[in-house]
């Protein structure tokens, strides 16, 4: 806070914005959302930058009203969404600064990290020039398109995440993974398993992979890092008369692997047990936890986590599972192909996974101890284990090019002569 304060009594420079905040009825007047989307873009195809809003050019905190903060917040989004491309994810913390006259009022702090991407806004492509914003020459621009190409090579899940730091990375993630005969320091460690790497400046940052295997929340450098979990009443998501039309809902977030043992502890309390009388009673559930599981493995695993806003969506409906995963397939790969072939979008996080034991409590979901085994077993297993249960085969299909879907039949038994709940 004293570090903000400090720079907005310096005023605006090449890394800090000011904006006044003003309003006509119920929308944001001021500033222009064209204007400002070119300033935040501008920050993106540098080295990143802050703009405040509720500080006016004269360096004064006038503040955003406390009833307003939802409605700016919201305006700073959408246009993040709908006027840059690619879009913008911007980090925005409420604050309180004082005024003046020492009065602690509110303003936004809207935080963008220098972006992967060449990003164009309403007025064309500008980058940061002191405390301004200029459109890029068209040779400067060809030379961070080239630039930023090349750096994409790169893996994405190897890639440094802009202003995290390693004591972001919680010791017991990260250290999980060290070897008992190898005593390596944290930061060597870190870089082995492709967890850190440094930035353009040279400073050691956690990567994708790091954010994704030792953050206790990813979703603080990833928003769409998570697992959206919904059980629904019927066969589909609309109301059904007065009833509640979902069961449950929950957003998982974690580190990958407790995500995936988060969602199949969410499937099991969810689904629906049979129990049979015939040749004496046996349960049988709508779900086989092993396929689950599986399916839940490769989706934290093989995701884009570089499309923004796309996060992975589970659905339980009364008659089927439905798992969404953002991106297409990987490389050469097609949907029929998926049960002989091997590929991996996040070869870091697949590494990783293949180190995390499964915990004795959670062997119930898998025969094995770790949570991946790397030698690409796993949608037969969707699709086999789903198969002999249901009587159904899984279907695998594209959605929009964009989206990886597998829809697993819920098991149906004719015999069943009573439904429990999940003990």
């Amino acid at each position: 806070m004293a570090e903000l304060l400090e720079k907005i009594r310096l005023g605006e420079d090449s890394f800090i914005e000011f904006k006044e905040v003003r309003f006509a009825g119920q929308r944001v007047n001021a500033p222009h959302r064209d204007s400002l989307a070119d300033e935040l873009a501008a920050f993106a195809n540098g080295r990143g930058g802050v703009c405040v809003l509720g500080v006016d050019d004269a360096r004064e905190v006038i503040g955003v009203p406390l009833d307003r903060l939802d409605l700016v917040e919201d305006f700073v989004r959408q246009l993040c969404l709908d006027i840059v491309s690619p879009p913008l994810a911007p980090v925005i913390e409420r604050l309180t600064l004082p005024s003046s006259t020492g009065e602690q009022i509110p303003v936004l702090k809207v935080d963008v990290s220098g972006s992967l991407f060449v990003h164009r806004s309403p007025g064309g492509y500008f980058h940061r020039v002191g405390s301004a914003k200029r459109e890029m020459a068209p040779d400067y621009l060809a030379r961070l398109f080239q630039q930023r190409s090349q750096a994409r090579i790169i893996r994405f899940d190897e890639q440094p995440v802009p202003r995290a730091t390693l004591d972001d990375l919680a010791a017991p993630l990260w250290q999980r993974f060290a070897s008992t005969r190898v005593q390596d320091t944290r930061d060597v460690l870190l870089d082995k398993l492709a967890m850190a790497r440094p930035d353009a400046d040279g400073t050691a940052r956690p990567t994708i992979t790091g954010v994704l295997m030792a953050s206790p929340d990813p979703r603080r450098w990833l928003p769409n890092a998570f697992i959206q979990a919904v059980a629904y009443r019927g066969t589909d998501v609309l109301p059904q008369g007065d009833a509640v039309y979902q069961l449950d809902a929950q957003d998982i977030s974690g580190p990958l692997d407790a995500q995936v043992l988060a969602a199949c502890h969410f499937v099991k309390k969810n689904m629906r047990v049979f129990a049979s009388k015939e040749m004496g009673r046996h349960d049988l559930p709508q779900y086989e936890l092993s396929a689950v599981f599986e399916a839940l493995v490769n989706a934290v695993a093989h995701r884009d986590y570089s499309i923004h806003g796309a996060k992975i969506r589970l659905r339980m409906f009364a008659d089927r599972l439905e798992l969404y995963s953002p991106g297409t397939i990987p490389n050469t790969m097609t949907v029929e192909s998926l049960p002989y072939r091997q590929a991996a979008r996040n070869e870091a996080v697949t590494s990783l996974l293949a180190k995390c034991a499964v915990p004795d409590g959670d062997q119930e979901f898998t025969g094995r101890s770790a949570m991946m085994d790397k030698r690409g077993e796993g949608v037969q297993i969707i699709l086999d284990s789903s198969e002999r249960l249901s009587g159904k085969r899984p279907v695998f299909s594209l959605v929009d090019e964009s989206e990886l879907l597998l829809v697993i039949p819920a098991a149906q038994p004719a015999d069943a002569v009573q439904q429990v709940l999940p003990r």
